[in-house]
């Protein structure tokens, strides 16, 4: 089929399961991502392509629950060297600030490329004359060049979910010129934060050496390629009403009574990675303990450490560390049947994390570095009480809207145990005037505002194209 909209990511929207009757089928992931785009792909008739997430080759296009599905397959050698490998293994620790050691391999490169051209071949394919494509995440930084230069009619769009970083971490990726050239097939380059953004300019700049003013960078073809901020968000008013269901409710007070109805519970909620500081924000809290501020009666931590990249050796031994430090704080200050750590390594459905969210008295995140953080965002939305109180990491993007969190340095373990002990002992008064602000900031800029600015800024970008996609209008009940 033809699309006058194709998004491209990584994954397809859905996940592979084996259904009741013993045969194989697709669920919906959860996931921010998918919420966003859904309302402005189903308007415009659009199309996804993605990969399934496994090795099959004989997959054509079908449907999901009125999503048009375009999907793409890795061979193992891929999956090792373009995902596990160059993505993962180089992009994403460099891009967030070398918390783990990048490695530098070119056959990584050399299959980095290959699948960037091949997710560019299939959009160009199934894009219709001046259709807008819009390009996400790093996995896939190529692609906008290979498709311009294929399809020079289309409106490009690309979305970085992760940090981009300065210059100084950047240049020592030996294809930087070709990341950077490869992003500058897009006519609109989107990243989480201002900082991003600006890094880019200053990098298209000094080392390819085109004219940039502002935002803009001017290309010798003639070309104008924006740069800027869009903070993604979440669908605040559905999490909301979730979260007030009874069956949420019922859930949230079985959780507390289950951890022994503590009078403060703490709960940290994590893709298992080593940038999201969780090793650190269990130690610190078994300091506050050890410190005699609070004990199991009057405390306890949830951390649910959701399963990643489990074949990857340093993922292992990263969630190896973790389970011995739990170990040893549950041996030290726990009870019979009262652990001061309740570690849950599992992903759970979205009515049990709105559960424990609505439980949570104490929200904790604190990466080293993290592009937005939708998580802090998700507690916020389900504490329609205007209680709770949010402990985040000044590293996370969410730290830039969030304003009213306790903000940390997750490498500053005293200011972390302090920030820890300042939000318990908060009193009803304040931890209301910060959350009622916190809440009034994510309604304003949802999930639908960033999708719908992103796609507006994109369309308005100048060039020869046409065709304009049609607009979603996003109603907002709980405004």
């Amino acid at each position: 089929m033809q699309a006058d909209l194709v998004v491209v990511a990584n994954r397809l929207p859905v996940d592979r399961v084996t259904l009741g009757d013993g045969s194989r089928g697709w669920r919906t992931s959860p996931g921010g991502l998918v919420t966003a785009i859904e309302p402005v792909l189903r308007v415009n008739d659009g199309v996804w392509i993605g990969w399934t997430g496994g090795t099959d080759t004989d997959l054509e296009p079908f449907e999901h629950d009125g999503f048009h599905l375009v999907p793409m397959s890795l061979s193992e050698e891929e999956i090792e060297d373009y995902y596990e490998g160059f993505s993962n293994g180089t992009l994403w620790p460099l891009y967030h600030d070398l918390v783990a050691k990048p490695e530098f391999h070119r056959e990584w490169w050399d299959s980095y490329q290959r699948v960037n051209r091949r997710f560019a071949e299939k959009a160009a394919q199934v894009a219709a004359e001046g259709a807008t494509v819009w390009v996400h995440d790093y996995q896939l930084q190529l692609v906008p060049a290979y498709l311009r230069e294929l399809r020079p009619d289309l409106k490009i769009g690309f979305y970085l979910h992760i940090p981009f970083p300065p210059g100084e971490l950047f240049q020592q990726l030996p294809w930087r010129r070709q990341i950077i050239e490869g992003l500058l097939g897009a006519d609109l380059v989107g990243f989480q934060l201002a900082g991003g953004a600006a890094n880019f300019i200053r990098l298209v700049r000094q080392r390819v050496g085109h004219k940039t003013h502002k935002d803009l960078v001017y290309l010798p073809d003639g070309r104008t390629v924006r740069a800027a901020p869009y903070p993604i968000s979440i669908d605040a008013a559905g999490l909301e009403q979730l979260a007030q269901t009874p069956a949420v409710e019922e859930r949230a007070k079985e959780i507390r009574e289950s951890l022994g109805n503590p009078r403060k519970i703490f709960l940290g909620v994590d893709r298992l990675d080593y940038t999201k500081g969780i090793f650190a924000r269990l130690r610190a809290f078994s300091e506050v303990m050890a410190d005699g501020h609070f004990d199991v009666e009057d405390a306890v931590f949830v951390q649910v450490a959701v399963p990643s990249r489990e074949q990857v050796e340093h993922y292992r031994m990263l969630r190896d560390e973790i389970e011995r430090l739990v170990g040893r704080i549950n041996g030290d200050y726990g009870r019979i049947g009262q652990p001061a750590i309740h570690y849950l390594h599992s992903s759970y459905p979205r009515e049990e994390m709105a559960a424990l969210y609505r439980v949570a008295d104490i929200m904790v995140v604190t990466p080293y570095r993290d592009g937005m953080n939708l998580v802090a965002k998700e507690y916020v939305a389900c504490r329609f009480e205007d209680d709770g109180a949010l402990v985040l990491s000044e590293f996370a993007g969410a730290a830039e809207e969030l304003r009213q969190a306790w903000l940390v340095n997750p490498y500053d373990l005293n200011g972390m145990k302090a920030a820890l002990l300042a939000a318990y002992q908060a009193q009803p008064k304040e931890l209301s005037r910060r959350m009622r602000a916190m809440r009034r900031t994510i309604k304003q800029h949802d999930v639908a505002a960033w999708a719908a600015s992103f796609m507006t800024e994109l369309a308005d970008v100048p060039g020869n194209h046409t065709k304009r996609l049609r607009p979603v209008r996003q109603s907002h009940p709980s405004r």
